[in-house]
């Protein structure tokens, strides 16, 4: 008998999913004892008890079983759902989708970017283990969001490289829709080629390391040379701080302008620079390198007699490029030299040699890389590029041009 009644259920199993259970996701357990067979379980005339009975009846046998489990595939479900719509309405409370999280290395300027676009900085843990190790934890949900993370990789380099690494691996793991590494300034950029044999290019080896760690697209502000942005396998937006700049400059009273660069790797910079200057005259220092961190300036190309020049370079690391070029415009009759750079790298002895009296007027930077108070000197002003990027941040999330910020 009990084998008959298995083989029963068998047959009328499709029947019951057919009937009743389509839509329903939970199974609620109830046995009934022999006074309740010939009751509705539930009220349920398509539940499992039903469906044997009535194929019993109409087969001329009894039902097999003293006690036996009747299944309903509704009722349990509420109470789940409940606590989900409950949990629910308190995420629909929070509608961001972009979210900014910032590294170690410039927390002011993130500050300043997140006061711009209006979303708060996000909650993250980073901390070292004894033996200095890194370890870095998001503390609130990012699933599905458009995540953001700020971090230039200025000195000391390797650390904060490797914190912004793990910073998007745990975005990664805590499933956002998109990481965008925003890097200010991209440190190992200087060695973007090979200058000698057996060399290493690490611009491309640092590109590749963040596309590998996960990155879906990187942010980048004035960049060494123009071609490190096909170094990435993935999307890179490159902005630029010269608007700053400019806009510093225009409402200074500099009377007779000529844009100086450098050195000849330059001279594509100048160039825009000076057009932005609407339209300034331009001029070449022929510099001769003699070892890294150090050089050697020999002449001006170009007209810097009774001038304003402004020397204009991408980044100022130990200052002796730009110092030894300033000493040679005042050689040749420059009125006033006053130096500009996105970058402020700043490594000793840049702040003694900087502040030389009579040697520049002024020297513009940027906060693209926070500046320590003791390298912080009299001739020195720092301008804020924090709405810059805060638009660019913007612009990405909405799916926007980028470029038209510099038309």
């Amino acid at each position: 008998m009990r084998r008959k009644a298995a083989t029963l259920f068998q047959e009328n199993s499709s029947e019951l999913v057919s009937k009743r259970a389509t839509g329903c996701g939970h199974l609620q357990f109830r046995q009934s004892t022999g006074a309740d067979n010939n009751q509705e379980v539930l009220g349920h005339s398509g539940t499992l008890r039903g469906v044997i009975q009535e194929t019993a009846r109409r087969n001329g046998t009894a039902h097999p079983y003293d006690r036996i489990t009747s299944f309903s595939f509704a009722g349990i479900v509420t109470g789940f759902l409940t606590a989900a719509r409950a949990e629910q309405e308190k995420i629909q409370n929070d509608t961001r989708r972009l979210r900014l999280f910032t590294g170690t290395s410039n927390p002011a300027l993130s500050r300043e970017i997140a006061a711009y676009l209006g979303v708060p900085d996000g909650p993250r843990v980073c901390k070292r283990f004894a033996d200095g190790e890194l370890y870095v934890q998001i503390q609130e949900s990012i699933r599905g969001c458009d995540v953001f993370l700020i971090q230039p990789t200025c000195a000391p380099v390797n650390d904060h490289l490797m914190e912004l690494l793990i910073m998007v691996d745990a975005c990664r793991r805590a499933s956002a829709r998109q990481v965008t590494a925003v890097v200010p300034y991209y440190g190992y950029a200087r060695a973007d080629r090979k200058t000698a044999g057996r060399e290493s290019i690490t611009a491309k080896l640092t590109a590749n390391l963040l596309a590998t760690s996960g990155v879906d697209r990187v942010l980048a502000m004035d960049l060494h040379s123009a071609q490190i942005q096909g170094y990435f396998d993935i999307p890179c937006d490159h902005i630029y701080g010269s608007p700053v700049l400019v806009d510093y400059l225009s409402d200074q009273d500099l009377g007779e302008v000529v844009v100086v660069s450098p050195d000849v790797g330059g001279v594509a910079r100048a160039r825009a620079f000076a057009k932005q200057m609407n339209d300034a005259p331009l001029a070449i220092i022929d510099k001769r390198r003699t070892g890294h961190n150090m050089a050697e300036s020999l002449t001006v190309i170009g007209d810097v007699q009774d001038k304003t020049a402004i020397l204009i370079d991408d980044m100022i690391d130990t200052g002796g490029t730009i110092c030894a070029g300033a000493r040679l415009l005042r050689e040749k009759g420059a009125r006033r030299v006053i130096a500009c750079a996105t970058h402020a790298v700043f490594s000793p002895p840049a702040a003694e040699r900087l502040s030389v009296d009579g040697l520049f007027e002024q020297v513009v930077v940027t906060n693209s890389i926070p500046i320590p108070s003791d390298r912080v000197f009299s001739q020195l002003k720092v301008l804020s590029v924090a709405n810059m990027l805060g638009e660019a941040i913007w612009r990405i999330h909405e799916e926007s041009s980028v470029s038209s910020m510099f038309r």
